[in-house]
């Protein structure tokens, strides 16, 4: 420690730390232009000025490191008159056009120059000038480069925190300009990032230009709900409309960070495809009707169906609350544990609950990737995960961390990787058995004779396509002090995933073994995922990770809810489907997912849906799945009803409601409640705050947690122990795949799923639906790059246009699955990831499939 007095004020700091640093633990405010917390320090504002006795001149609070004894003063005539000569000269070049500027009334060159400013200026020169009009730098981002006051803090925003590298600077002096290659953002990521860093109206976003002023707006605070990360975000509405979305810099996860989806993409609250009223169906066409006449239908057709089979899906979009009471209402009203919360792949219980209870790592992202080595396994952060993946780059470029990857995508993070493991999908069973194998015998702990190709053989599809190999990794691994596992959720989608939890189990144990203190956390693409699982959405486990076959846990709940609940596992998802082909499902009830656009094998999904004898549909949005319905519920949607999402870290967080439902939605739970009664029974508590409180008795992960610990920066729930045996070391045995092109598919960076979407502003940005592939692949199949391909599986064919990445793998084609036009699920089969596939030129681009679709009833509305 070292010992400091800043303005009479003695305190001891960490050495290292800087003055300005010592002086905010003291809340003593010292004014900055360039300075971020993340940032490394530029010190070129010169506002931050201070005196340091022995030293002659005034230096930078920011990049000056203390001292033993050092003593500062922050607030001499020297300094006053030093920040006021820097604000006249700031001034002298820019425009006073503050009553037309969007930063009017937030920016912080005004503040400045009323704390600390000039009251007249002494400058009589022409002001300079870069342009007459403001410059249109992308379809979300425009540029007023006169009024920049040469911080920099966007310049290096984009390139040290997002890694972008989209804007940059001309010129010197008081002649520097930020700017974009030739005009424009082409390489953007088109975050906002920059428009929010900046402290004056340089940057600015058009989509909320010109339309209020901060104290027009009534903003509230929330959590995005575009992807697992979980980051905090301010919505500004006027009168009811939704205005911008904005971050706060001292909270959340995220920080002053927001992604392209978190910043541009809310404006989907606005989409004209609500539900507006209650429908059911009527001689094969769906009817809005009140919800009294809805109420009567239903009623009857529950009653037909009361003895047969019941099963429901609920999406991981959904609050905690929401998610707790459905898997209630199905358990304890229509008698069922057939209960999932994704259509997109299984999660199997046996190899994930011990893992999630048992290692899960609860903590902020911030502390668990500031391990010594970080490997991710599977995906693509930057498009999945786009603030997780800025955390990332902190922790490589100023922790020093070891970034370790292993995936079949290509991300931007591998620039920052020491060890990057390229492989084929739907190997990483294999790839993380041979890791296992290496760790093994480097560690000296392999019995005799064994060595890691028993594990793996040369040509398994373990083999890398290019990079690194496994015994890279697992060298890093074992050079490190410690470990944390990062692992995307895609590899849930392959037929290989209970494998391959068996596989990441195996690493986690023998990690801990070798003393590397291994933490793991998943990367969501969905904003409540990981809630989702601790509610209990899932066949075989009650809330909190509980077997439902653990008979005092089912006592806990039945005594808690005051009903039983059935002893059986239920069915997951898929073979819920397979019950509704076989006409055993009598009421399938899904709530805010649309399987007909996300399940592979589109036509069986379409026939299996309309096969159930009974499909209730509650959802804010007209979907694909809602065209099938029975009956179609309107419900709230994101904004409009208030809880709690569980982020991928294990925060339980607030999401707030910003506006009222319209039409003649009402929120999910008094839907609940409105089903319940339809089958005399009443669900208690049915009030959000009233079963969070429930949840935090009932579930052991969130026990002890009170709804005022939720602050700004959420509460962690915790780690419980395991209920389940964990798996021990299991040998992969390899396999072969061929030379054909295997399509895989995920998020894009400016689509996640059914939300985005709806999203106008995502849809400026967004390229048009594409197919990704390698160089070395479309020359040899005659491709070029921005025209239409035709992608061809067993099930159909879709056309796109292809977009050539020359860091793409050979042997790979990626399709996004955001894009619902294209039905990419069409191509795909059940039980089949990846998915083998031809392509070849198109003449047109018809962003369409164009298999035949059979068994579907259509969506119209009548009346």
């Amino acid at each position: 420690m070292v010992r400091i007095t800043i303005d009479e004020h003695e305190l001891e700091v960490e050495a290292g730390s800087t003055v300005l640093q010592a002086a905010q633990t003291l809340g003593i405010e010292i004014p900055t232009f360039c300075y971020l917390k993340r940032l490394p320090a530029l010190a070129s504002c010169r506002m931050c000025l201070v005196e340091i006795a022995g030293q002659r001149r005034l230096q930078p609070s920011c990049a000056t490191v203390v001292t033993d004894g050092m003593v500062v003063h922050t607030n001499t005539p020297l300094i006053e008159e030093t920040r006021s000569s820097m604000l006249d000269m700031l001034l002298a070049n820019h425009p006073l056009d503050c009553p037309i500027c969007d930063k009017g009334g937030e920016c912080e060159l005004q503040d400045m120059v009323m704390a600390y400013g000039p009251r007249k200026s002494g400058f009589h020169d022409v002001k300079r000038v870069f342009h007459s009009r403001d410059i249109r730098l992308s379809p979300v981002i425009i540029m007023n480069v006169n009024r920049c006051i040469q911080c920099q803090r966007c310049v290096r925003m984009c390139e040290e925190v997002v890694g972008a590298v989209a804007l940059g600077t001309v010129e010197k002096g008081m002649d520097t300009a930020v700017t974009g290659f030739e005009g424009s953002l082409a390489t953007c990521d088109q975050c906002g990032n920059c428009v929010e860093v900046c402290p004056v109206g340089a940057l600015m976003s058009f989509p909320y230009r010109y339309k209020a002023r901060p104290w027009d707006l009534a903003e509230t605070d929330t959590i995005c709900p575009h992807c697992g990360t979980g980051c905090q975000l301010t919505v500004g509405a006027r009168k009811g409309e939704f205005m911008r979305v904005r971050s706060k810099g001292e909270h959340g996860v995220n920080r002053e960070t927001l992604c392209v989806r978190g910043r541009f993409g809310l404006d989907f609250v606005e989409s004209r495809d609500r539900i507006r009223r209650p429908m059911i169906r009527r001689d094969s066409t769906l009817v809005p009707v009140s919800w009294d006449e809805a109420g009567d239908y239903l009623r009857r057709r529950l009653s037909a169906v009361e003895n047969k089979l019941a099963g429901g899906l609920a999406s991981p979009r959904l609050p905690n609350e929401v998610l707790y009471q459905f898997q209630k209402l199905m358990r304890t009203v229509l008698r069922t544990n057939s209960i999932d919360c994704s259509s997109r792949w299984s999660t199997p219980f046996d190899t994930m609950g011990p893992q999630v209870a048992h290692f899960y790592t609860r903590a902020p992202l911030e502390q668990v990737v500031g391990n010594d080595r970080v490997l991710v396994i599977g995906g693509n952060v930057t498009e999945e995960n786009p603030v997780t993946e800025y955390l990332l780059r902190d922790s490589v470029r100023q922790r020093q961390a070891g970034l370790l990857m292993l995936s079949a995508r290509p991300s931007r993070l591998d620039a920052d990787a020491r060890v990057v493991v390229r492989i084929r999908p739907g190997a990483e069973a294999a790839a993380l058995a041979a890791v296992v194998a290496e760790l093994v015998a480097i560690a000296g702990q392999a019995a005799p004779g064994e060595t890691p190709a028993h594990i793996v053989s040369d040509g398994g599809p373990v083999a890398t396509i290019s990079g690194d190999g496994p015994q890279h990794l697992a060298a890093a691994l074992v050079e490190g002090r410690n470990a944390t596992l990062l692992v995307s959720a895609d590899i849930l989608r392959s037929p290989e995933a209970r494998a391959t939890l068996q596989q990441l189990n195996s690493l986690l144990q023998l990690l801990r073994a070798l003393g590397k203190d291994p933490a793991v956390q998943f990367l969501f693409d969905r904003a409540n995922q990981l809630g989702a699982w601790d509610m209990g959405v899932l066949p075989a486990a009650l809330p909190g990770w509980r077997a439902v076959g653990d008979d005092a846990a089912r006592a806990l709940f039945e005594q808690g809810w005051s009903a039983e609940v059935p002893a059986e596992p239920g069915a997951d998802f898929d073979t819920m489907l397979d019950l509704c082909e076989q006409r055993r499902m009598g009421a399938l009830y899904i709530v805010g997912s649309d399987p007909l656009t996300t399940y592979p094998d589109r036509r069986f999904v379409q026939r299996a849906l309309g096969s159930a004898n009974l499909l209730i549909v509650q959802d804010a949005y007209l979907t694909d799945t809602a065209g099938l319905a029975d009956v179609v519920l309107p419900a709230a949607g994101f904004g409009e009803e208030s809880g709690t999402f569980t982020n991928n870290e294990g925060r339980v967080q607030k999401v707030s409601r910003f506006r009222e439902p319209p039409f003649e939605a009402r929120g999910n739970l008094a839907i609940f409640d409105f089903v319940a009664a339809l089958r005399g029974k009443v669900l208690r508590p049915s009030m959000s705050g009233e079963i969070l409180d429930e949840i935090t008795r009932l579930v052991p992960a969130y026990q002890g947690i009170t709804q005022e610990d939720i602050g700004a920066d959420g509460a962690f729930t915790k780690a419980t122990p395991a209920s389940l045996e964990m798996s021990s070391f299991v040998p992969m045995p390899a396999s072969s795949i061929g030379d054909q092109l295997m399509l895989i598919t995920g998020n894009c960076l400016f689509h996640n799923g059914y939300l985005s979407e709806r999203s106008e502003i995502l849809n400026t940005v967004a390229d048009d639906p594409y197919v990704e592939m390698s160089s070395s692949d479309a020359a040899r199949l005659g491709l070029t790059d921005g025209k239409p391909v035709a992608v061809r599986s067993t099930q159909g064919e879709l056309t796109a246009k292809l977009r050539i990445n020359r860091r793409f793998p050979e042997g790979l084609v990626f399709v996004p699955e955001n894009y619902r036009a294209l039905r990419l699920n069409s191509l795909m089969q059940r039980g089949e990831y990846p998915c083998p596939v031809e392509v070849q030129p198109a003449h047109e681009i018809i962003a369409m499939a164009t298999t035949t679709e059979s068994g579907a009833r259509p969506l119209e509305l009548g009346g």
